[in-house]
């Protein structure tokens, strides 16, 4: 079995594979200051009440957007796993050509991202959207080019800031809407978030589609924790929930 970690802004997403395929996948609050014990005891705990011996993971695969974290996860992996994990950085194999003007710089997640995508939609150009604590969005040609993208503030992120920096604006549900035009001052907020983030994914993904790929047209591939908010409104030619973990196990098979 391989253990696969996608280390994010908010959270730990987790995923078991055997034999290329996911059996499992978990989340957990990436807090910065957590110790190596309480990451290590999580891991074990998690794959257990699930039924699955954490004896028998073979491989550990990660991905960090969190530096502070790295260090607490691969101690947790030598004492709870007996394992030197992979870490997706710069250095590895990717199969990505990086197009940004400094590689380094590309998110390991968008990198994993990229990776899975094209093995899962072959000779397609992407335009990969990773709803998140950040909306993130990756142009990747059929080519294997990682061309670039954007980043927003993602749905919760913004619902936050409004709470914080507003006196009388609260924290609210964020839901998928059938009408825009809110009656109360939390279904007003939930309609902002909502439309307002379809706005971005659209505008975004057609200037990504005309700036990289001109006539060519791109497939918009959806993943994160909120994009099956949007399922029904189609903005997504395709929505891969666990595309980061897949793309963490194709970056394991190229540097093993």
């Amino acid at each position: 079995m391989i253990l696969a970690l996608d280390v994010g802004n908010s959270q730990i997403y987790g995923g078991i594979f055997d034999k290329e395929k996911i059996k499992l996948s978990f989340r957990r609050n990436s807090k910065q200051g957590s110790s190596s014990d309480e990451i290590g005891i999580f891991l074990r705990t998690v794959l257990r009440e699930n039924n699955f011996d954490p004896t028998k993971v073979t491989q550990i695969a990660i991905c960090s957007v969190v530096p502070d974290v790295i260090y607490s996860l691969k101690g947790a992996c030598k004492k709870y796993f007996k394992l030197t994990p992979f870490v997706l950085q710069a250095g590895v194999k990717t199969g990505l050509k990086i197009r940004y003007r400094n590689p380094v710089e590309v998110g390991s997640d968008r990198i994993a991202n990229s990776i899975a995508a094209l093995e899962l939609f072959p000779g397609r150009n992407l335009v990969i959207v990773d709803l998140g604590t950040a909306t993130t969005f990756c142009a990747v040609s059929k080519d294997k080019d990682y061309l670039g993208g954007s980043i927003v503030a993602g749905l919760r992120l913004c619902m936050e800031a409004l709470e914080a920096k507003t006196a009388k604006l609260p924290a609210v549900e964020i839901l998928a809407l059938e009408e825009a035009c809110g009656r109360t001052t939390i279904e007003s907020i939930q309609s902002g978030l909502y439309f307002g983030h379809i706005g971005i994914i659209k505008e975004i993904s057609a200037r990504l589609q005309q700036e990289c790929f001109a006539d060519e047209k791109a497939l918009i591939i959806g993943t994160g924790g909120f994009a099956h908010l949007f399922e029904k409104d189609k903005i997504f030619d395709s929505i891969v929930p666990d595309l980061v973990l897949k793309g963490l196990l194709g970056a394991l098979k190229l540097n093993s």
